[in-house]
């Protein structure tokens, strides 16, 4: 099936401007093309072109043409277009039509009216793809973020489409089942032969597999359409501010030029031959130096053990302590128990065995409100915080509710806006921004009330290299200048390499490490047992023999933070 954009553009029924202009693209029956590019630069528009919300779900004004299979959208409806490209949105839970995980793998097939006996095969085989066979019987709205991107993949999974659209499919996933998911969406295009179109932020994890073509979107338009090692190779990623892989700005800080003769898209076909001398003389010179350790505990997480409903316990026996100014992240795979620690300190669950201390004070004894005005949590769906129509509200809420006057809300709003890359957004809707976008304003509205202790709950799903980069220095200039203590909790390897200088790391309920972030990076076999796998710096270094891999990942993270 192919699909043919002809200076084709999109005008929401709510703005003044197009958010795509003049599109001319074209994609062959079984290809597989990644998009990529910053938030709020078309993508999802592109993809919701693609599977018939614009125009049939979603109002507004289109020039061009648009062509799937020969037809022209204009000519078909919304169930033409889903019945030919089958999508897994970003968004898991508006995605969700079953009361059960077994349940909503079905939903496609229901409708195409399969007989029970084969369909029930056919969902406990998808289901068993993505490790949920032994969960068919559970709600998908009681599963973690990266629980629910699985069983969304799955719905998809099972639905016959001639095209499947994903819209980041790792938004909410640890990398080792980010890897996997990437391997499936492989196995399914090879051999179904349908074609793939994938929209991601996570440019490395995608090329985890081969991909024929990769897409640049920026401000509405296409500014490249290259073949992988082409696109790598170039300086076109950090131009137009989206990550390049961990190994390449490794290479590049050695001082290394990475030409698209090296195959450098991928590290398993990357020629390092020319850039052994080059990396180890860079971290021969590199002088590092030692941080020193706070001393003064802020929070203090004792013995704690919950379980759900009495089920299976999410944490079990869990114990660490966070100093006064620290920048720490907890890792884990997806339903390890991580946001679950979340919600013990917000107050909105109570543990069954423990205690939670803040400042040395039992947090039992605080209530809601009085923890809110202490600890400000960023929640990861930016959906489940947003209250307000408006953007300026939405972010002065927290200041409106401590009573602060007029002018402070507009002198702190004002400021963060900025900070966060949402200046010029200041009055508009928060439905008219992306996905990425309203992440941005849930942060800055914790982030305008300068908390004690600031939880970011993954703070970089759905946003590109160069906003999150811009939100989390200040997120560094907080912690740095105002002593505000940090606390991630993430799947982004980049991000806790580069901002964070401890990791707690939990596994199916309980504390598997707690140490300096380039000593558990440099343990394949602890990695592993998390899901969360080995960085390519960790690979690079190994594979041009480096024998202090610790080293090689600390000089990196030196190197970045003075670019900052």
């Amino acid at each position: 099936m192919t699909i043919e954009f002809s200076n084709f553009s999109f005008k929401y029924q709510s703005l003044d401007k197009p958010t795509l202009k003049n599109i001319t693209l074209r994609i062959e029956k079984g290809e597989k093309v990644v998009i990529v590019g910053p938030s709020g630069c078309g993508k999802s528009t592109l993809g919701q072109c693609l599977n018939g919300l614009i125009p049939f779900a979603i109002k507004g004004e289109s020039t061009g043409a648009l062509r799937i299979n020969g037809h022209d959208v204009k000519d078909l409806d919304l169930h033409q277009c889903t019945e030919q490209v089958g999508t897994v949105l970003q968004d898991t839970d508006g995605q969700f039509v079953g009361l059960s995980i077994g349940e909503d793998i079905a939903f496609a097939l229901e409708n195409q009216m399969i007989p029970q006996g084969p369909m029930h095969t056919l969902v406990r085989d998808t289901a068993k793809m993505v490790d949920l066979d032994s969960m068919l019987e559970k709600s998908p709205h009681d599963l973690s973020g990266g629980q629910k991107q699985r069983v969304s993949l799955a719905g998809i999974m099972v639905d016959d489409v001639d095209t499947l659209l994903f819209d980041e499919p790792l938004a909410s996933l640890d990398p080792k089942t980010g890897k996997a998911a990437i391997e499936i969406i492989d196995r399914l295009h090879q051999d179904t032969g349908k074609t793939v179109v994938i929209i991601e932020h996570r440019l490395e994890d995608v090329l985890h597999c081969h991909v024929d073509r990769i897409i640049l979107m920026n401000n509405g338009e296409i500014v490249a359409d290259l073949l992988p090692d082409a696109l790598i190779a170039s300086p076109l990623l950090p131009e137009y501010g989206i990550r390049e892989p961990l190994y390449i700005s490794a290479l590049k800080a050695a001082g290394c030029h990475v030409t698209a003769q090296d195959k450098p898209a991928y590290l398993s076909s990357l020629n390092l031959l020319p850039y052994h001398e080059k990396l180890h003389q860079w971290v021969s010179d590199a002088a590092l130096t030692e941080l020193e350790s706070p001393s003064e505990t802020l929070l203090s997480i004792d013995s704690l053990t919950y379980s759900y409903e009495g089920d299976r316990n999410a944490l079990e026996d869990i114990s660490f302590e966070v100093k006064k100014g620290e920048f720490v992240s907890i890792l884990g795979k997806n339903g390890s128990g991580k946001s679950t620690i979340t919600k013990l300190i917000m107050g909105v669950l109570s543990p069954d065995v423990g205690s939670i201390s803040l400042k040395g004070r039992d947090m039992a004894e605080m209530s809601i409100f009085e923890r809110s005005q202490k600890v400000g949590v960023v929640m990861q769906n930016p959906n489940h915080m947003i209250s307000h129509h408006m953007i300026f509200d939405e972010i002065a809420s927290g200041l409106r509710n401590r009573g602060a006057d007029d002018a402070l809300v507009d002198e702190k709003v004002t400021q963060v806006l900025e900070l966060c890359g949402l200046k010029k957004y200041r009055n508009w809707p928060i439905e008219a921004l992306s996905y990425g976008q309203k992440k941005r304003v849930t942060i800055a509205s914790m982030l305008v009330l300068e908390p004690e202790l600031l939880i970011l709950d993954e703070p970089t799903a759905g946003q590109d290299y160069r906003h999150y980069t811009a939100m989390m220095q200040f997120v560094r200039e907080l912690n740095e200048t105002l002593g505000i203590t940090i606390l991630i909790i993430s799947h982004d390897m980049h991000l806790v390499l580069e901002y964070t200088s401890r990791a707690i790391v939990i596994a199916d309920s309980k504390l598997l490490a707690d140490g300096t972030v380039t000593s558990i990076f440099s343990q394949p076999e602890l990695l592993q047992s998390a899901n969360l796998a080995e960085t390519s710096l960790y690979q690079l270094a190994n594979k041009i023999g480096m024998t202090d891999a610790d080293r090689f990942m600390r000089c990196f993270i030196a190197h970045e933070a003075g670019l900052k």
